[in-house]
């Protein structure tokens, strides 16, 4: 799901990119034409300016299918297959990764006990190894 999120970040991303982009097009448009070149002006405006992102969609409209398509059913398919084991929880790696990692007693290192669902009783420093994810 950490993934799928990232993926969705980026597409806002892409849209937010392009659409600021277009909207310097407007402002380029406006300097060339104030700088004496209407046709370089006039052929951004018309060739560049507005254009899709992909063959009769904006950006908006790929953000859309793809959150409706992909993202709200692996989101819906994730929280229900959490909840569905007894005890179930979001992060259940990361709490003994956390127990393993901290230096007992160094101030911010999270030494004091949080919600079932965070650190548990009895955390440890163990060692060092190398992260899981990369």
């Amino acid at each position: 799901m950490e993934t799928a999120e990232r993926a969705r970040g980026r597409l806002y991303g892409f849209h937010r990119l392009t659409g600021t982009a277009d909207f310097a097009l407007d402002r380029a448009a406006r300097l060339l034409r104030e700088a004496g070149h209407r046709a370089w002006a006039d052929r951004v405006e018309t060739e560049i300016l507005g254009r899709d992102a992909m063959s009769g969609h904006w950006t908006y409209q790929i953000v859309d299918a793809s959150n409706e398509t992909s993202y709200e059913p692996f989101r819906h398919l994730e929280r229900t297959a959490v909840a569905a084991p007894p005890g179930g929880r979001e992060h259940r790696f990361e709490p003994r990764l956390r127990r393993e990692r901290r230096t007992p007693g160094h101030p911010g290192r999270g030494n004091r006990r949080v919600s079932p669902a965070g650190v548990l009783p009895g955390a440890r420093a163990v060692g060092r190894g190398r992260h899981p994810y990369g």
